[in-house]
């Protein structure tokens, strides 16, 4: 199972980032992980409340890669062949006002199918949530910025 979704937005890559990687904020803006902690360092463990429809549960993966300002991926600990995930948050500069973010989960294993059919729809539905919610809040962060510096630019 892969669920993808790509999405322009209108603030600048650094700000995306640190949407992204802001973890103590998710209860804030992130409907789908409302709390999350991690040291963003390869190896480290990534731990989420997770909202799946109704449940809310508690899990732990692993940093598998990163690359500031670029790249976050992170994997459950696999149970052999039975089941395994992969997470990936991917920012790009389009230009200095406008960020393609990239959101990838897979779910593989033997088993992936039958937690595909149990929780597959939840599983959409939450990280589109949490997508789309990423980029209003990207997108207000700027707002606010913007409307800062005008009335500081009033104020001179």
């Amino acid at each position: 199972m892969k669920i993808e979704f790509v999405r322009e937005i209108a603030a600048p890559a650094d700000t995306v980032w640190q949407v992204i990687t802001d973890f103590s904020s998710y209860s804030q803006w992130n409907p789908f992980v409302t709390a999350c902690s991690c040291d963003l360092t390869v190896g480290a463990p990534i731990a989420m409340t997770v909202r799946l429809g109704e449940q809310v549960r508690d899990q732990v993966e692993f940093v598998s890669e990163v690359v500031p300002g670029e790249l976050f991926e992170y994997r459950m600990k696999p149970v052999g062949w039975l089941l395994h995930s992969y997470r990936q948050h991917e920012v790009c500069a389009v230009n200095d006002t406008t960020t393609r973010y990239r959101s990838i989960f897979e779910l593989n294993g033997w088993i992936s199918p039958l937690v595909g059919m149990m929780l597959g729809k939840a599983l959409q539905n939450g990280f589109e949530g949490m997508t789309d919610s990423l980029v209003s809040r990207a997108e207000s962060m700027v707002k606010l910025s913007t409307l800062a510096q005008e009335v500081s630019d009033d104020d001179i």
